[in-house]
């Protein structure tokens, strides 16, 4: 006869008790999607829908994951798949797999060390860092916390002589690339911060003050941190040129303000006159456009629709990698940014022709979810959902990954 005591003790296992809060959050998560959910919960409504929000109806930052998620794979079996390896390059470094970390603006809004949080995860997951020029940590900041890969995103701003003061410190700092964003001749009509009456920094009033007394863990946080200000022009009064963010703004006046529309492919020549590196245009979302900035001879060309922040109904950045890289040819690298949830979704971009994919809301989430320890987890989980997925394919190295790996509509 069966002892029902010692069945039980059989298969009874206590899990031992996680004394990190942290850890405790993070042991409920099991994709970037969980961390959306968390980020959401601990995060006030205006500063979740600044990360997590786009422009009008915001179908475009729809399409970019539904180009994904339409999109499937061609296994290959009995390929000896024992040894996998996601090393990439990106222009002509080494980096752990083909992931780099897109630009976002103001990232202490989710978590107070911010864009320092963010560099030293890339620094030791192997990975690029793009470093906004509306950072709230300045370049040398970031440069002292990370030895890591650092890009500089660069804003075209009316005052070119401070756009070359930043790029000049960028290459002082030893940034290896500049990634000029093109997209933002004027600012996209984000109507989530339009209906909250969002400002960078948050601004303190009756509503604000229901919602961080509502989320205490990052109220707290917050007031217990340096102020938020646009680092890189910290100490510029807003009538010297672009204020540092000291008093309230809505971004969409900041930029509408202090960005040039005038930015045309002649400004091109002017970057390569100040800056000796490499060069990626950011921005592109067009075969045509794709074309002219590879005869531009630029270093790299990132298929990006800003997430869906600028311009609704722009195309999805996915499908254009196939057609940008048989116009193109291997000359110029591809950089596919927008709408990368999982690690399938960089081996997806990477078999239609991209060198490496570029993410930025996945590890938003993650950082406002956890803090440095959530961006971790993201970078973790997408590095071994490519090896796993590679393996699934048959396929031991990402030189091997093409098309003829892909199920595409």
């Amino acid at each position: 006869m069966n002892n029902p005591i010692r069945t039980l003790k059989s298969v009874v296992r206590f899990k031992k008790f996680e004394t990190d809060p942290v850890e405790r959050r993070l042991s409920r998560a099991a994709s970037v999607e969980d961390l959306r959910r968390i980020a959401k919960r601990r995060l006030p409504g205006g500063v979740f829908d600044y990360i997590d929000g786009a422009a009008e109806d915001e179908r475009t930052y729809a399409a970019n994951q539904d180009a994904f998620a339409a999109t499937g794979f061609r296994p290959r079996v009995l390929r000896d798949v024992h040894d996998i390896e996601t090393r990439s390059t990106v222009l002509g470094t080494p980096l752990a797999y083909p992931l780099v970390l897109a630009p976002t603006g103001f990232s202490r809004i989710a978590d107070p060390d911010g864009e320092l949080a963010v560099a030293r995860s890339a620094e030791r997951f192997g990975l690029p860092y793009t470093l906004s020029t509306l950072s709230t940590r300045s370049i040398e900041e970031v440069r002292a916390a990370s030895a890591g890969r650092l890009w500089f995103q660069v804003y075209a701003w009316r005052d070119r002589g401070l756009v070359r003061e930043m790029i000049q410190r960028a290459g002082a700092a030893r940034y290896e690339a500049l990634v000029l964003t093109v997209d933002t001749a004027v600012f996209g009509r984000r109507e989530r911060d339009v209906r909250r009456g969002f400002s960078l920094p948050p601004t303190i009033g009756p509503r604000t003050v229901i919602d961080g007394a509502l989320h205490p863990s990052w109220t707290f946080a917050f007031v217990r941190s340096d102020p938020i200000r646009f680092a890189n022009v910290a100490g510029r009064a807003a009538d010297d040129g672009p204020g540092d963010g000291a008093s309230p703004v809505t971004l969409s006046d900041y930029i509408n303000d202090q960005f040039d529309p005038q930015l045309s492919w002649h400004d091109i020549d002017w970057l390569r006159s100040v800056w000796d590196g490499p060069i990626v245009i950011k921005g592109i979302q067009t075969l045509e456009d794709a074309v002219l900035a590879a005869e531009r001879g630029v270093d790299a060309i990132c298929l990006s629709n800003h997430g869906g922040r600028q311009l609704d109904g722009a195309p999805a950045t996915f499908p254009l990698v196939a057609p940008v890289r048989d116009a193109i040819g291997d000359n110029t690298e591809i950089i596919c940014d927008g709408g990368v949830r999982r690690g399938g979704d960089i081996v997806k971009a990477v078999a239609a022709g991209a060198t490496a994919a570029m993410a930025g809301r996945a590890y938003l989430y993650g950082l406002g979810a956890a803090g440095e320890q959530g961006v971790d987890r993201v970078l973790g989980w997408f590095q071994d959902d490519v090896a796993r997925t590679m393996s699934l394919l048959g396929v031991g190295q990402i030189a091997d990954l093409d098309c003829a790996l892909l199920d595409q509509p």
